[in-house]
């Protein structure tokens, strides 16, 4: 979902640049509604606003095809995304994930201009590459940026993003809003992708309380998964704070409607940064020069000590437990009332 939503805004400058493009993404099918919403029939001449991005989605099931790389069916799907790919007649495929696993769909077209990063995340997917890049970037969104620009020279800056409306979606989340009148309405995401990122459920707690009683509408959302998460928010907080369970297209909605995020390195996050959102980002083992919030008002938490470290632990970064909840209520009162704490 990161990956996806930090690729948009290249492509969105992309696409706007030249409109006339046929531009194609291969996507996992979890996360297509990033990009089309439920029964768009593609993006037709001019903007459609169930696919406003991309003219043709390619699907790579690539989570189940690790889970049985060698059964019929992954066989098959492979076999038939190759077939899609290969007829597409593209001049240019850039990978925008620098994954061996990505590097290697995108030669599944066959084009003899395979664009990648000179030092993508998985070193060895450079070796795919048939023209390496060098960026000079901080943030990921910079660097796909100017992996957009090396496809016809362009001189491209990132811009807000373009993602799908999907109309019902719409009606459930000012349905899910309408009660909440005049109050400014808070998401908390308290899941993080894996535990050393997990910012402590009592503290999200703790800020989601201080926030009710200064007249806030607190939301807690539950994705998969993260369900106890919720639950425990609800309950510390004498059931104030809301769970709210909802489809990616559902999230995307409502996100649009919140006055602030708060949550870790994930993908809601970067979703409420790319819906132009303000955002408390709680930081540990990621670092947020890289893959923090981008494109909105945002405050960052994270402390000194924190070092980089990808290394997937259940238990939360040592760092990230220097963070108290005063500190986060502090950014994001000063997000929420920019006047008085101006």
């Amino acid at each position: 979902m990161g990956d996806i939503l930090h690729a948009l805004p290249a492509v969105t400058a992309l696409r706007l640049a030249h409109p006339a493009w046929t531009i194609d993404w291969v996507v996992e099918p979890r996360w297509s509604h990033l990009l089309a919403a439920e029964g768009s029939s593609g993006r037709a001449n001019g903007q459609n606003a169930a696919q406003p991005l991309v003219d043709n989605l390619h699907f790579a099931a690539t989570k189940a095809w690790r889970k049985a790389p060698l059964s019929a069916r992954t066989l098959h799907e492979i076999k038939a995304l190759q077939r899609k790919l290969s007829t597409g007649q593209y001049d240019a495929v850039v990978d925008l994930q620098g994954a061996v696993r990505s590097a290697m769909v995108a030669r599944m077209a066959g084009c003899h201009r395979l664009i990648g990063e000179a030092e993508p995340r998985e070193r060895a997917a450079r070796w795919l590459f048939s023209e390496q890049v060098v960026t000079t970037g901080a943030h990921v969104i910079e660097q796909d940026v100017e992996l957009a620009c090396a496809i016809a020279a362009d001189e491209l800056e990132p811009v807000q993003p373009w993602l799908p409306v999907d109309y019902a979606a719409q009606e459930w989340a000012m349905f899910a809003l309408a009660s909440s009148g005049s109050r400014p309405v808070v998401l908390i995401n308290p899941g993080a992708g894996w535990g050393a990122k997990c910012w402590p459920v009592e503290r999200y707690a703790a800020v989601a309380q201080a926030l009710i009683d200064r007249g806030c509408r607190v939301l807690v959302n539950a994705g998969p998964g993260e369900e106890p998460l919720a639950s425990a928010i609800e309950q510390q907080t004498q059931g104030a704070a809301t769970p709210v369970g909802c489809t990616l297209e559902e999230l995307i909605a409502l996100t649009r409607r919140v006055s602030l995020v708060i949550a870790g390195d994930t993908g809601p996050l970067h979703l409420a940064c790319a819906l132009g959102r303000p955002v408390v980002g709680i930081y540990g083992p990621t670092d947020p020069s890289r893959n923090g919030p981008f494109g909105t008002r945002f405050k960052v938490l994270r402390s000194p000590g924190s070092r980089r470290d990808h290394t997937r632990r259940a238990q939360p970064e040592a760092g990230l437990l220097t963070i108290q909840p005063g500190e986060v209520l502090h950014a994001a009162l000063e997000l929420l009332n920019p006047e008085t704490h101006a």
